[in-house]
């Protein structure tokens, strides 16, 4: 039997590669969006009246990458961008009914996936999998 690959940032790499295609295909099937896409709809989904800068802090990225991202979200009808009440170069995100019929529908597809991950990982590797991603996704060496 081989031994173990230890190598763990190119596993990691190569894990988030094929999860992100998986994931990407099943839900421009389902819903229209890819993954990058649906980051970015569930967080102005749980914080409606987020700005930019404050998207780009919760998902990890540059704001430039979040204004190209929330700009395909707008062009898509997905999102709306208003002033923001305080601050006049700022916008705030808020979904539209689009928007969250494209979350409804991704929904189904983000369950049957994440049923697949426990049925491959086990119920106990699916959770300390997802403890340690949590982890790693929030430390700061």
């Amino acid at each position: 039997m081989a031994e173990p690959d230890d190598r763990l940032f190119f596993l990691l790499q190569r894990a988030a590669h094929q999860l992100r295609t998986t994931a990407d295909r099943r839900l421009l099937t389902a819903a229209g969006i890819t993954t990058a896409q649906l980051g970015g709809l569930f967080a102005v989904h749980d914080r409606p009246g987020l700005t930019q800068q404050e998207l780009a802090r919760v998902l990890g990225l540059r704001e430039s990458a979040v204004t190209g991202l929330v700009g395909r979200l707008a062009a898509a009808g997905l999102l709306s961008k208003g002033a923001h009440p305080r601050e006049h170069r700022a916008v705030v995100l808020e979904l539209t009914e689009a928007g969250s019929g494209a979350l409804r529908a991704a929904r189904p597809e983000i369950d049957r996936f994440n049923a697949e991950l426990r049925t491959l990982l086990g119920a106990d590797g699916f959770t300390s999998t997802a403890a340690a991603l949590h982890d790693l996704a929030h430390w700061r060496p």
